[in-house]
């Protein structure tokens, strides 16, 4: 794969890799992704718009410069941010990269962080020196216009220039709650998605915290993603319903939606409405019961995106899928190209996977 290091959300050469239930893969440009639903399938979506998450500031006990990256946070409720969980970086910006940053002076408990106008209070170190509760000291109208100031996206040094806040919004965008973009829907548009009403294709929204992809360090990577707070509207779970006793297929738009989706029914099989907070950790062992497709970047292995996908595909399947995007060249990170996975037939059953099904076909 190649690195995507522009933020084009949808250029007209941007590819589409698709994998069937048996687990075969064929390629197609992403412009003709409509053509690869079918009638009476309901697309559902993350309308989360992203947070200007990264703040420079100064660490008060010592004048340190520091970049703090706002991860999580409790609730969906917009006057309930005052207490985000955080990564923190001593001085730097995304031009180095993400594992080479600088460790944070030593934060403790009541440490002041000076984030421009705002001010923040370290409660809590949440088990990793650059790992923190945070609680902002001003009111909530006051930290909303404060992170529209000092804030930017969260970027990475592969993207070479400077992020700006309308290119990390998807066309959907709502509710600014996601600490990254839930990139996948930047496949999508107004036109797609009058497309979809026109052949009897389905659309829904959930919202989703969408959280960071990556924090340079690989035993605090090993938590990822971190609890995340989601909502489903009561005509998103009805649409599910309808679709799920109609049999049509439930196409998760991202991740995040498949971990919401899946969160939700994880004890009875039903997808309720409300809002409540994802706990679920999608891998190999987890078995779907709401999601047959998803739409998604390419994600290198060893990151809990990859693992995800595993619950939908067998380890082979993985790795083929992984030699076709390289082969072919596709380009990975948030303003990559595409792949559309459904979920294989007998992914349970290890003795169906798709990549039997395939030698038997």
């Amino acid at each position: 794969m190649i690195v995507a290091d522009q933020p084009r959300q949808r250029p007209p050469d941007a590819k589409l890799l698709i994998v069937d239930a048996q687990g075969r893969t064929s390629h197609a440009s992403r412009s003709t992704l409509i053509d690869r639903l079918r009638p009476g399938d309901l697309v559902v979506a993350n309308d989360a718009a992203t947070l200007p998450a990264s703040l420079d500031g100064v660490h008060a006990a010592t004048g340190a410069r520091i970049e703090v990256r706002l991860a999580a946070r409790r609730s969906l409720a917009t006057h309930d941010v005052r207490w985000f969980s955080a990564i923190v970086f001593g001085a730097g910006d995304f031009h180095t990269r993400t594992e080479d940053r600088p460790p944070p002076p030593l934060l403790v408990p009541g440490d002041l962080i000076m984030l421009g106008p705002l001010r923040a209070v370290v409660q809590r170190v949440l088990g990793h020196p650059r790992f923190v509760l945070l609680r902002f000291e001003d009111s909530p109208a006051a930290i909303w216009e404060g992170l529209a100031r000092q804030g930017r996206p969260i970027q990475y040094a592969y993207m070479t220039t400077p992020l700006e806040l309308w290119d990390v919004w998807t066309p959907i965008a709502g509710p600014p709650v996601a600490f990254e973009p839930p990139s996948a829907g930047f496949a999508l548009d107004w036109h797609a998605l009058s497309e979809m009403r026109a052949r009897r294709i389905g659309f829904a929204t959930l919202t989703h915290a969408a959280g960071i992809s990556s924090t340079g360090d690989p035993k605090l990577d090993a938590r990822l993603p971190l609890d995340e707070p989601y909502v489903i509207p009561v005509s998103t779970a009805q649409a599910i319903r309808r679709t799920r006793a109609m049999r049509g297929r439930i196409v998760a738009v991202g991740t995040t939606v498949v971990r919401a989706l899946e969160d939700s029914a994880a004890i009875n099989g039903a997808v309720p409405s409300g809002e409540r907070v994802a706990t679920l950790r999608i891998d190999s062992s987890t078995p779907l019961k709401v999601v047959d497709a998803i739409l998604t970047g390419t994600h290198a292995p060893g990151s809990s995106h990859y693992a995800l996908l595993a619950a939908f595909v067998d380890e082979s399947t993985l790795k083929r899928m992984d030699r076709e995007l390289d082969v072919r060249r596709y380009r990975t990170h948030e303003f990559g190209d595409s792949i559309l996975v459904e979920r294989c037939a007998n992914r349970i059953a290890a003795a169906g996977s798709c990549a039997k099904k395939l030698v038997a076909a």
